[in-house]
């Protein structure tokens, strides 16, 4: 291991004391509140994928290796000492933190999650308890994570970190059979050992970047307990107290969907479906699905499978009105760029969070029993109304919008973009709005039903 200089060994010292461990009291319903709310509120956020996997970017040696990027060393079963040779061609000269943090606030993205360590155990950061990090093993030889999360405070966007509790690199775990990493297992009488090392990476990681959330990841190896959970969270709190972490730091996510599997007091703050929104709503539940643009997590070269623009901004449409997140994921490549795909989705999606933002940000789940023309989302002002979003994704052909079992006196109607008034009627228990010819938004064109509260 390149040897660390003392003038930064004496910094982390100095941060270190700063962060010294504190034990926090039990929390309250409306302390978790206070600490959930920004995330709550934000609502949509932007997923970052990159490490030593985006340079074979889906190849190795020379032939396409099924599956996702950032899985190519399991998928290939490339051994470790092969693997860890490509942090001497990573050298990504193009990555500018501040372009990255503008692409994502001009999408309507209110927050970055970036991986710090995935599964093949490379550190995004500089890390004094390993030599295999950006700073140390690459001509790179600096932090791209410190860069990103100082971009991100100067756009007003929190900053959150990806981190792997599989690590299929480092010598306390190992390969569960000779052709697969996954599941890795781990050397029993090293598992302290391990334990103490990724510790010393989150504290790190706090240290330096001072992260908003903690989202963590490979957590379903054998090895790894509720207990662990427990007792990590607990450490993680001791740190730094309004820090929020998903449910992958502990046992209870049932598969891709994310949720925890019973009624069993999981560790985690939310729950977490994987390419996917849930069918219907979660109430009282914090939730945030994460999605790709095309098939891949990490960069593969070959992966032009992109979802088209419509589709992502009625994504985000659909996982507010059920009172979730939707966490959008990007690969850049191994010379540090967004791929161009991405930035033009994005682009798109921000066009229309511009003039439709209200009806996402800070708002709550539908409250309609049926929306066949769309999805809907809701938002209580100071005075005790409500109100309503309407997202239309079917312009409906005779002009009138109806909406059935509003949870208010019905007072006025307008389209969100321009405020342009809106006829409305009452039929019973049937609200209908009467609409232009012509739908203002190809995507989703979003009006406002305002409701006085029932007397």
């Amino acid at each position: 291991m390149r040897s660390k200089s003392l003038l930064r060994i004496c910094c982390v010292l100095v941060a270190l004391t700063i962060l010294l461990p504190r034990l926090a009291a039990a929390e309250s319903p409306a302390e978790r509140d206070a600490r959930m709310q920004w995330w709550r509120d934000a609502r949509f956020g932007l997923f970052i994928h990159w490490g030593l996997y985006a340079i074979p970017a889906g190849k190795w040696q020379g032939q396409p290796v099924g599956g996702i990027g950032e899985w190519i060393m399991n998928s290939a079963n490339i051994p470790v000492e092969q693997y860890e040779q490509l942090a001497q061609q990573f050298n990504p000269v193009q990555y500018n933190a501040d372009q990255w943090v503008r692409a994502a606030k001009d999408a309507g993205m209110r927050y970055i999650v970036i991986t710090s360590k995935h599964h093949d155990g490379f550190s995004l950061f500089d890390s004094a308890v390993s030599s295999y990090d950006v700073v140390d093993a690459t001509p790179y030889g600096k932090c791209l994570l410190k860069p990103l999360a100082d971009a991100c405070r100067r756009e007003g966007l929190k900053f959150c970190v990806y981190h792997s509790i599989m690590d299929w690199h480092h010598p306390a775990q190992y390969r569960a059979s000779a052709d697969q990493y996954n599941p890795t297992k781990i050397h029993p009488e090293r598992k302290q050992e391990y334990v103490d090392y990724m510790k010393a990476q989150l504290r790190e990681l706090l240290t330096c970047c001072d992260p908003a959330v903690l989202w963590f990841d490979g957590e379903w190896v054998d090895w790894w307990t509720e207990e662990d959970a427990r007792e990590l969270a607990t450490f993680l709190r001791e740190l730094k107290p309004n820090i929020i972490i998903n449910n992958r730091i502990g046992k209870g996510r049932q598969g891709m969907e994310g949720m925890n599997k019973d009624d069993q007091q999981y560790s985690g703050d939310f729950g977490t479906p994987e390419q996917q929104i849930p069918a219907t709503g979660l109430a009282g539940v914090d939730w945030e699905t994460c999605m790709t643009m095309n098939d891949t997590w990490g960069f593969v070269a070959d992966d032009h499978n992109w979802k088209s623009a419509e589709s992502l901004i009625r994504n985000i449409i659909d996982t507010a009105s059920k009172g979730g997140n939707y966490l959008l994921n990007v690969g850049p490549t191994a010379q540090g760029e967004i791929p161009q795909p991405s930035l033009e989705r994005l682009a798109q999606i921000g066009a229309w969070m511009r003039k439709n933002g209200e009806s996402i940000y800070a708002t709550q789940a539908n409250p309609l029993a049926d929306t066949p023309w769309g999805r809907c989302t809701r938002r209580t002002l100071a005075d005790g109304s409500t109100r309503l979003y309407l997202h239309v994704f079917d312009w409906p052909s005779n002009g009138q919008l109806a909406v059935g079992d509003v949870p208010g006196v019905p007072h006025r109607a307008m389209l969100l973009d321009g405020r342009q008034p809106l006829k409305l009627s009452v039929d019973g228990q049937q609200v209908n709005i009467t609409l232009p010819p012509t739908a203002p938004d190809k995507i989703a064109s979003v009006v406002v039903l305002e409701l006085k509260p029932t007397q």
